[in-house]
């Protein structure tokens, strides 16, 4: 099997539905930092440890990115969508579990504490970037909506699952020092519904 196609070697590639693009086009660059993400998350999963509930969690999170990837390189009416509100909802209620799991915080935390933690911190931030990209290439084109609010839930995801490998662990999270109150009871109340 030849998997070099020679496409980019004059810095284009072919989309879902044989359009070419620049390599550093908006739509490339959006599922390229999915695609990225992924990676991270897989070198998450290496590093979890003695909890198969989340290694097997983070593996369907990337079965769902590579959704998210197709539904970014999938120009409207080329084919079928797959990223879809049960997937944001089914990202909720993980969210909504994990944020049970450590002891609230009420202030910012710093990323790290345990290597599972600290790279899942790292999936966060790649999520933001994402969302930026995504935010960018939505502009100026038409695409599956769910994909953006999916990655969104996807950085807060990220965030409770560092803590929840820090806690499993026995590795507190260390508070940024100066900031306040910035997590409120009420606040979280109202997103856990």
């Amino acid at each position: 099997m030849q998997i070099y196609t020679r496409t980019g070697d004059k810095g284009y590639t072919r989309i879902i539905g044989g359009t070419k693009l620049a390599k550093d086009s908006e739509r490339i660059k959006a599922y390229g930092t999915i695609d990225e993400l992924n990676s991270f998350v897989g070198y998450a999963i290496t590093l979890i440890k003695n909890n198969d509930a989340l290694k097997k969690e983070l593996i369907q999170i990337q079965q769902y990115l590579f959704d998210c990837g197709n539904d970014l390189a999938m120009p409207r009416g080329k084919g079928t969508y797959r990223v879809t509100p049960d997937l944001t909802e089914w990202i909720e209620g993980c969210i909504d579990a994990h944020v049970a799991i450590p002891r609230e915080v009420e202030s910012f935390i710093l990323p790290g504490g345990s290597p599972a933690a600290s790279i899942l911190h790292i999936c966060r931030t790649v999520a933001r970037r994402a969302e930026r990209e995504i935010v960018t290439f939505q502009w100026t084109n038409d695409m599956n909506e769910e994909v953006l609010i999916f990655i969104n839930r996807l950085s807060d995801y990220f965030f409770s699952v560092a803590r929840v490998a820090n806690a499993n662990e026995g590795i507190e999270d260390v508070l940024y020092e100066r900031s306040g109150k910035v997590f409120h009871m009420e606040l979280k109340k109202e997103h856990l519904q």
